[in-house]
């Protein structure tokens, strides 16, 4: 995730916590001078709505409105070359950390015996 992004969720995480101490309002006041103005504007235009401004995205699905996230979107935030909008909800995305959950080595079931095959030779006419 590139830096502006990071600047961004933690801005929001600090500004939803209701956080009231001063470190807090230090901390917003300092990330607040690191984003750009045209991105801090639209994202206080949807904070005024009373939507938060940055939505994760997991298994290409947008978490603010569960809205399906087109693939080139998703390879825009993979390659960290540029921030992204959902086209429905207009919050930024961000592609949330893949929880690595080890996944079981799959065991070889034995299949079920097989009868032995008869040759066509060995039959015997009586």
């Amino acid at each position: 995730m590139n830096e502006l992004l990071q600047n961004l969720v933690k801005l929001q995480s600090l500004e939803f916590e209701k956080n009231t101490e001063k470190a807090a309002a230090s901390a917003v006041a300092e990330l607040r001078g690191k984003i750009p103005s045209q991105i801090l504007g639209h994202y206080d235009r949807l904070v005024a709505h009373g939507k938060k401004g940055l939505a994760a995205v997991r298994d290409q699905v947008c978490t603010g409105c569960h809205m399906h996230v087109t693939i080139g979107v998703v390879a825009t935030l993979m390659r960290d070359d540029d921030i992204q909008l959902c086209d429905n909800c207009g919050r930024y995305l961000y592609l949330a950390e893949a929880t690595k959950a080890e996944v079981p080595k799959p065991t070889a079931k034995p299949g079920p015996a097989r009868k032995p095959r008869k040759s066509k030779g060995s039959l015997l006419l009586v």
